[in-house]
């Protein structure tokens, strides 16, 4: 592949003194100057560089979140497990020096991943990885910021709104990721320590938000307050003012807890899931838009069909209850070898209703039911 070049001075602004260089630096004739990671500390510098014609070759310009916007489909999958599991790590240094910086740099491929494919993205929350209790509290953050994130871009945010609701679901418990874990294995009710942690849970999330350099004042507040109700039975203050951003995070935190099984219980099904919410917070914006943007099948649920075929849904369809499903039995219970697209606003392969029980083991690997779902 032939390698193009920019000029160093169309792209300084990449550029922060003092701080690591984003990419290499080559010479007029593509020799290497400055190796990426290495600094430039004045602007006298940067000035020097540029005037003997310092170049940079294109394709280290792209940032990891645009190659994730222009991957194939069938990488997708792929990426969601890498970027996840980085997400995920990037929350148990909670407190430490550069949390800051490490979860938001984490952060950024997800919420591009999230804008490339919403219905991909709603199948993570929906198909729990093997395991889940063992990492039940990394998970369950990352399942509430992506909701979230769905939930803000529905109701018409501003996009610093919705990067500061993303990060506020996703740290919104680091004061608690272990006791999360243990209570997930936990079959019998918490100890009477354990509540008192559960409770004290968002202000020790704020301390160690701020151990870690975050200074956003409505990021910290939001997390300090995401359990807070409008009706002053929230804790841990009992407040009834309740910003935007804690009242959101608090909703998607309910939600994709009910969708998540636990040792004493097993995942509530999509559609009463949605149910629960809107009865119980009934004629709210926010919990319309929740219900609506996860719909009555999301991607990720395993499905019924009239013709008696079973299988996942992969996509939203036209209407909330018309998906697109990879059928994987046939009627008669035999498991298909390979995945059928199933447009369920044909006549004949309408969704019956959703199929009850845990959430079933996928014998065929996600890409392949993507590779459906574009067909």
């Amino acid at each position: 592949m032939t390698q193009q070049f920019s000029p160093l001075s169309l792209v300084q602004h990449r550029i922060v003194l003092g701080q690591p260089l984003p990419f290499n630096v080559r010479d007029h004739d593509r020799t290497l100057l400055l190796a990426k990671g290495q600094l430039l500390r004045t602007p006298a510098q940067l000035q020097a560089l540029m005037q003997r014609g310092a170049l940079v070759d294109l394709a280290e310009l792209q940032s990891q979140a645009d190659a994730l916007r222009m991957a194939k489909p069938q990488e997708l999958p792929r990426m969601w497990k890498r970027c996840l599991d980085q997400l995920g790590e990037s929350l148990l240094r909670a407190g430490e020096a550069g949390f800051r910086e490490t979860v938001e740099e984490a952060a950024g491929p997800v919420r591009a991943l999230i804008e490339r494919d919403p219905d991909l993205a709603i199948f993570q929350v929906l198909r729990p990885a093997d395991n889940p209790l063992l990492k039940y509290g990394t998970d369950h953050a990352v399942h509430a910021a992506i909701c979230t994130q769905l939930v803000a871009r529905r109701l018409g945010w501003e996009e610093a709104d919705v990067q500061r609701a993303f990060k506020t679901a996703l740290t919104m418990n680091v004061g608690m990721l272990e006791l999360q874990g243990l209570l997930a294995t936990q079959t019998t009710p918490p100890t009477p320590e354990q509540r008192r942690a559960i409770h004290a849970h968002p202000i020790e999330s704020r301390r160690l938000l701020e151990l870690g350099g975050v200074s956003d004042a409505d990021w910290l507040r939001a997390v300090e307050d995401h359990h807070e109700t409008a009706d002053g039975q929230g804790y841990p203050k009992g407040l009834r003012e309740v910003g935007d951003i804690a009242a959101l995070v608090h909703r998607a935190d309910v939600y994709t807890a009910k969708l998540s099984p636990r040792a004493g219980r097993e995942a509530m099904a999509a559609d009463q899931a949605g149910r629960q919410m809107f009865m119980q917070d009934q004629g709210h914006p926010m919990t319309a838009a929740l219900v609506k943007e996860f719909g009555v099948y999301p991607p990720g649920c395993w499905v019924r069909l009239a013709n008696g075929e079973c299988g996942i849904v992969v996509r939203r369809g036209p209407t909330v209850m018309t998906p697109v499903v990879a059928v994987m039995t046939t009627a008669g219970g035999q498991t298909l070898s390979r995945p059928v697209r199933r447009d369920t606003s044909q006549a004949g392969q309408a969704v019956q209703g959703l199929m009850q029980g845990a959430a079933r083991p996928l014998t065929i690997s996600t890409a392949e039911l993507m590779g459906v779902a574009e067909t």
